[in-house]
């Protein structure tokens, strides 16, 4: 059997596909990615202390098919569960969304890395609770189709319980996009029906074709230095930057823009200056690569001064080869949609009519900022940006507002020019 698993592992390429695991807070979110990867996402001490995600989490995991057992267990990320038939098919990294509501920028900011979903929802909670509402809303937006539900905690209810609130999930799905997506009763913390969830997602959200021919551009949402205390000098390494590949491909010794850059003070002004550096490593998880396609987290090298990229200094940049990326934009013109309610709190309050003048959140793409209302007609507005953004037509945009002292979701949008 070790020679089987060697072979196997001989054939494992870099991650295909983010798979977000988005839902409520507690509902067992990091636990579920655990029992599929090994790994515990929350990796730092507030969230250790606090018992919940406050950053993006990341972890990978590699898919095999058991080839000589019966559905669903011949799909698991452990070779060694499998006989002498066993296959290798694809490597997939999980980003772990936080679920409290005010972190939630923060999932939006992590959705458009995703190319299909998770949504977990606890059997020992009324389904839809705030979040699990908002989250599925915001899959929406950002366009994500391919979905899995987990009915997680199936072990602290009833048989009663456990089918009242499956019954609740399909009727929260009812009439939505999702009203076919697959609901898999788990216990994620004792690690029961983990392989039908694999099952689903090697079913239900297939690898995207991916574009490699054109220049490549990466959203960054993680950005860190990886010297620990007291290296020497000539020991420093330059920071790193962490998110993925939208098209295109990435190879160690490329010249890279991270735009729009680092905030500046410059005579009683405040300006973002972009950066440029040369990529050094590239990395998904543990294993080292020469290049990087689109698919899964990676962890690009840099000789940056690391001061710069330390505790998410860079989150909301654009990363991209040298030459190739557009300015940033200060002013942005948004055809946008408000949603009836407003969804991330426990009473669906009407959503009111934006004024000009007023400020909103804006999610695009990875970038999270406050914008003031400048013009604003039935269906289209115009902003003027605290902190600006890498945009291009057409991208997509999420719209917050303040409600009960919280950013809430209440809309979205498309970017006119």
């Amino acid at each position: 059997m070790s020679s089987q698993v060697s072979q196997v592992s001989a054939q494992k390429n870099q991650p295909e596909v983010n798979i977000g695991v988005v839902g409520h807070v507690d509902h067992g979110k990091t636990t579920l990615v655990q029992a599929i990867t090994g790994v515990w996402t929350a990796r730092h001490s507030e969230e250790l202390k606090r018992a919940m995600t406050i950053k993006l989490g990341y972890a990978e995991a590699d898919i095999y098919e058991c080839r000589e057992l019966p559905e669903p267990d011949r799909f698991v990320s452990d070779p060694s569960r499998c006989g002498s038939e066993v296959s290798y098919r694809r490597s997939i990294s999980f980003v772990d969304a936080p679920g409290h509501e005010v972190l939630m920028a923060t999932m939006l900011s992590g959705a458009a890395l995703m190319d299909g979903a998770i949504l977990v929802v606890a059997a020992n909670e009324p389904c839809p609770q705030p979040q699990t509402r908002e989250h599925f809303a915001a899959l929406d937006i950002i366009g994500v189709r391919n979905l899995v539900v987990v009915q997680n905690k199936v072990d602290v209810v009833s048989r009663e319980e456990a089918v009242k609130n499956y019954n609740q999930i399909k009727e929260f799905l009812k009439g939505t996009w999702a009203v076919d997506a697959p609901i898999i009763p788990v216990s994620a913390l004792h690690k029961v029906n983990v392989d039908a969830v694999i099952m689903a997602i090697e079913k239900f959200i297939p690898t995207p074709e991916r574009d490699l021919s054109s220049p490549p551009l990466m959203f960054v949402v993680r950005s860190f230095e990886v010297n620990k205390p007291g290296t020497q000098p000539n020991e420093l390494v330059g920071g790193v930057v962490g998110g993925s590949l939208l098209r295109g491909v990435l190879r160690v010794g490329d010249e890279i823009e991270i735009k729009p850059g680092i905030r500046r003070e410059k005579g009683g002004r405040v300006v973002y200056e972009p950066l440029t550096s040369e990529v050094v490593s590239i990395r998904f998880g543990t294993r080292e690569y020469d290049e990087a396609r689109p698919g899964g987290l990676v962890a690009i090298g840099t000789k940056l001064d690391p001061a710069l990229t330390k505790a998410d200094r860079l989150v909301g940049n654009v990363l991209a080869k040298a030459g190739t990326l557009p300015d940033p934009l200060s002013t942005v013109s948004i055809e946008y949609k408000l949603m009836e309610r407003v969804i991330g709190t426990r009473e669906l309050i009407k959503v009111q009519p934006l004024a000009k003048g007023e400020r909103i959140m804006l999610t695009v793409g990875a970038a999270v900022t406050l914008g003031v209302i400048t013009k604003l007609g039935r269906d289209r507005m115009e902003l003027m940006l605290r902190r600006p953004v890498i945009a291009w037509k057409g991208m997509r945009a999420a719209i917050s507002r303040q409600v009960l002292g919280r950013w809430r979701l209440v809309g979205w949008g498309k970017v006119v020019d």
